[in-house]
């Protein structure tokens, strides 16, 4: 796989039974289009036969782990696998690559740095073990005007009340703050991260495969039984309704209009609390 050349990604082996896959597209803030999707799972599948691999680590190249999906990129040309026609299919589409990941036999690290919007918070919570910067800034601004996340994983992963937070508010998480609530294991000073996140990858490695695979795949059957999967699929068919409403119309025939009104309010809440004022009767 190390002479292989891809599109959007590189791959690399930078420690013994350690694979490392780096989003390279930074001129795109790494923003994740269909050949990305293809291409993670070609390396992760492959990486699943091959004895010389135990785990591997998920990074982007440049200034950010991802900007999200590639809203440009055409998201449903030549996916990587077949999904179910009509409304919803890229809800389904998002929810199935993601599975994939939890599907597999080994071990899969993200490794966040700069930031991480949108689409690529599902890519990181798809991972078994996630490692942030400590100044890493993690959000889903789409919340705030056009649906909720294709890949519905925050109630079922992070609880009702981190859950609602999110989807009412989209304050984005610190990278300290993303450990606290569940949604990262542990934060690095992004100077060391790299550095760091290869020595957890590494002692993961000393696990055999054999093993590993059953300890990965137990945690999630466990979760299966729970209804973890089930209500991550809900989530999706309420992605899909939300592009029936007239608020969301009216987004997508004025994205930008809509965000200036946003963004606008925020700095006039922020000017309002920093004067110490109250919101008019």
């Amino acid at each position: 796989m190390g002479d292989t050349a891809y599109e959007t990604i590189l791959v690399d082996r930078p420690a013994p039974f350690v694979s490392r896959i780096t989003l390279n597209r930074p001129d795109k803030r790494n923003a994740i289009n269909t050949p990305m999707r293809a291409e993670m799972l070609a390396v992760l599948e492959a990486n699943d036969g091959d004895d010389d691999v135990r785990v591997t680590v998920i990074r982007g190249g440049g200034a950010c782990f991802s900007a999200g999906y590639d809203l440009g990129g055409g998201l449903m040309g030549a996916p990587p696998f077949h999904s179910a026609p009509g409304d919803g299919q890229w809800a389904r589409q998002a929810t199935e690559t993601w599975f994939r990941f939890w599907d597999l036999a080994k071990p899969v690290i993200a490794q966040v740095h700069g930031y991480a919007i949108a689409g690529a918070t599902e890519l990181a919570q798809a991972c078994d073990l996630v490692y942030v910067a400590d100044d890493a800034r993690i959000g889903y601004p789409v919340v705030r005007a056009a649906s909720p996340p294709d890949w519905q994983y925050h109630m079922p992963l992070l609880g009702v009340r981190r859950a609602l937070e999110i989807m009412l508010t989209a304050e984005d998480l610190t990278g300290a703050e993303a450990v606290a609530i569940g949604w990262a294991n542990k934060a690095f000073p992004a100077a060391t991260l790299d550095a760091d996140v290869l020595d957890v990858a590494e002692r993961v490695a000393t696990v055999a495969s054999d093993l590993a695979q059953i300890n990965k795949r137990m945690v999630y059957r466990q979760a299966e039984v729970m209804g973890v999967r089930a209500a991550i699929r809900t989530g999706g068919e309420f992605q899909a309704l939300a592009g029936h409403q007239a608020s969301v119309e009216a987004f997508k025939a004025d994205p930008l209009g809509t965000m200036k009104r946003l963004n606008a309010a925020d700095a006039e809440r922020r000017e309002r609390r920093a004067a110490g004022g109250r919101p008019p009767d």
